[in-house]
């Protein structure tokens, strides 16, 4: 190949990942090669005795020419180097780099989701954390960014960490499938050695061998899985920063974010920025964008190893970076953020957020429709509304009023009643239905997840 050529087909910047992988593949198959006597002992000591000593090196070792092609070429340089090339020359044997590279990428990947997971289960124990400190703390709820219901700061905070729990077992259920053993695999019809597939697969920690060799060195669909997974958590992430740049505006009040994760403007002294949720925001979208790419690099390719598969593996790295700085930043910014009581409660009062549970009232005391007490409730809003009455001023004179007009009977709801149900707090308290926001089923969603968080942290 010219310069120019080598260079463009060169795989060794994104290989970077593979060293400690590819290292490992190596030893790995030359310690099967020598217990199942296809080597000899002696030279199968030696290939052993360089790959530890280049492991303890590291990968500024060897040889960066884009000549080499890969990280595999690489490492069998060194290793030459070290023995000579007729005793490294044995450690090719019964082996592909269609099969290598596919163990590489799965040994460093399930090494990635599992440095994720970690950090998904400290973001969630953060949140779970802060969950418990505001389980009084009431607030808005919103639907179509409108006034909706009151609900409580924790009883939010537990909906992201529910939405980060199915991330985190999302990446579970892929880890199954990256953990896989293609070693053995070959160019894509195995070999005519008598290897030891079970002792490979034992030795680099994989859960099985996969049963089929052309499957074994094409398959990639355990890529696009994780990168989809990742993309996932990422836009549930972005979602999160969307929040918490619209509760720190001046117009929600709700939280403000840390001086650390925000910026001024360069002319207006006053401003202050939430640039790392801005970023992360964006960035969400460039997972999503490498997922799309490899799904049309992958849709066209025919059984089974082509060239074109490497250029899956730069996006699979790239997502992976993104995801995790993006999970770390945010999983800071958020724990870090101060939370505007007053403001909380002068917005759950407000806008008459609390009246579906004046027309429950209707329902439970006077057992009338729901739909009667929905039309009896509008009418009620709008009236307020139009005679600028505050929600404090409802009371049962002016509900039995509305009825009347509309053609319904008196209601005769008692005052006290009336005004506990309007009460944000006293709202949220009744809403025991597991699920709800109300303090003690908040708190026992916190002891389920507390419970799940111990029960997957116990694995590592």
């Amino acid at each position: 190949m010219t310069k120019d050529a080598a260079k463009y087909t060169s795989s060794l910047e994104a290989d970077k990942y593979l060293f400690d992988s590819d290292v490992k593949c190596n030893f790995a198959h030359v310690l099967m090669l020598k217990t199942e006597k296809i080597i000899d002992e002696e030279v199968a000591d030696k290939i052993l005795e360089a790959l530890t000593k280049l492991k303890d090196e590291g990968f500024d070792t060897l040889n960066f020419d884009h000549s080499v092609e890969d990280i595999h070429m690489a490492v069998e340089n060194y290793v030459t180097g070290m023995v000579g090339e007729y005793t490294a020359g044995f450690m090719h044997t019964a082996k592909s780099r269609n099969d290598q590279v596919a163990t590489d990428i799965r040994l460093t990947l399930r090494e990635k989701i599992i440095e994720i997971q970690l950090n998904i289960l400290e973001f969630i124990k953060g949140l779970v954390k802060l969950a418990e400190v505001h389980k009084e703390t009431v607030t808005i709820g919103y639907t179509h960014l409108q006034h909706a219901q009151p609900i409580t700061i924790a009883h939010h905070f537990m909906a992201y960490a529910q939405s980060l729990k199915r991330d985190y077992e999302r990446l579970t259920d892929a880890y199954q499938r990256v953990n896989q053993n293609p070693l053995g695999s070959g160019a894509l019809t195995t070999t005519s050695f008598p290897i030891n597939r079970e002792l490979t697969t034992k030795l680099l920690g994989f859960d099985s061998f996969l049963e089929n060799s052309m499957d074994g060195v094409s398959a990639r669909d355990f890529i696009a899985e994780t990168v989809f997974d990742l993309s996932m958590l990422t836009t549930n992430l972005s979602k999160i920063c969307e929040e918490m740049i619209l509760w720190s505006t001046y117009e929600f009040g709700i939280i403000e974010i840390s001086d650390e994760y925000s910026s001024t403007s360069s002319i207006m002294p006053q401003k202050k920025n939430p640039d790392v949720a801005e970023i992360a925001r964006a960035k969400s979208s460039v997972i999503n964008g490498e997922l799309v790419t490899i799904m049309t690099i992958l849709k066209a390719i025919p059984y089974t190893y082509n060239r074109d598969l490497q250029e899956i593996t730069p996006h699979l790295w790239n997502s992976v970076e993104i995801a995790k700085d993006t999970l770390k930043i945010v999983t800071d910014m958020v724990l870090s953020i101060t939370i505007n009581k007053e403001r909380c409660r002068e917005l759950s009062g407000a806008n008459f957020g609390t009246v579906t549970d004046l027309a429950d009232l209707m329902v439970r005391e006077r057992k009338i429709p729901f739909r009667t007490a929905h039309k009896i409730v509008g009418r009620l809003v709008n009236l307020s509304l139009e005679m600028d009455l505050e929600i404090a001023d409802i009371d049962s004179r002016f509900i039995d009023g509305i009825a009347k007009d509309l053609g319904f009977e008196k209601l005769k709801l008692s005052n006290d009643l009336i005004h506990k149900a309007l009460d944000p707090l006293e709202n949220i308290k009744m809403r025991q239905v597991p699920g709800g926001p109300s303090p003690e089923m908040v708190q026992l969603a916190c002891d389920n997840m507390k419970n799940f968080l111990k029960e997957e942290f116990d694995k590592y």
